[in-house]
C-alpha cells in the first residue's frame, strides 16, 4: 500500500476528472484538449488541492 494518504473526497475528483478525459471533454487551462493519461491525472489532483481536500504535498524538484 502507498504511503502517500488521498482522502476519499480528493479519490473521488480525480475520478471524475479521467472520466471527462475519457470522455474527450477534458480541456487544459489553456483550453487545449487534454491528450495525456498524467496530465489528466494532475489536473484531478490540483483541483482536489484548490478545494483544500487531503492531498500529500507536492514532491520537491532536484536540480
Amino acid at each position: 500500500m502507498s504511503k502517500n494518504k488521498y482522502s476519499d473526497k480528493a479519490q473521488d475528483k480525480v475520478e471524475k476528472v479521467m472520466h471527462e478525459f475519457k470522455e474527450g471533454k477534458l480541456k487544459s487551462s489553456s483550453g487545449d484538449k487534454v491528450k495525456s493519461r498524467k496530465q489528466a491525472v494532475a489536473i484531478g489532483i490540483s483541483e482536489a488541492r484548490e478545494e483544500g481536500l487531503k492531498v500529500p504535498k507536492e514532491k520537491k524538484k532536484k536540480n
